[in-house]
């Protein structure tokens, strides 16, 4: 790609890309890894406040094998693949499932 923004396509023709088209081909990578990192971070720190009282205790104390258990671990180890860029989309899939049954039950209308 050239430094004034225009490169051929695959159809041979010239095109001119933008000063915004420019800046999100450059930074979208990034931005969406940043993205990836703080919710990751933010899943972790919510399953590790359910397992392991860290960095806030837990506000109730529940079996491991229960509904809140389970939430706990889809956080904490879903987080963590989510981190390391592994099985991101299934991964992110479970979670959304479980973000909205949290949701529902906690509008009980479940």
């Amino acid at each position: 790609m050239a430094e004034s923004g225009s490169y051929s396509n695959p159809r041979g023709k010239e095109t001119h890309m933008t000063a915004c088209d420019l800046f999100h081909a450059k930074w979208s990578p990034h931005l969406l890894s940043v993205l990836r990192i703080i919710t990751a971070l933010l899943f972790m720190q919510h399953g590790g406040q359910k397992l392991f009282g860290f960095p806030a205790p837990a506000p109730a104390e529940f079996a491991l094998f229960s509904l809140m258990g389970l939430a706990g671990i889809l956080e904490f180890f879903g987080g963590a693949l989510i981190l390391l860029g592994l099985f991101t989309r299934p991964v992110a899939f479970l979670l959304s499932g479980q973000m909205a049954v949290a949701y529902f039950m906690a509008q009980e209308l479940i």
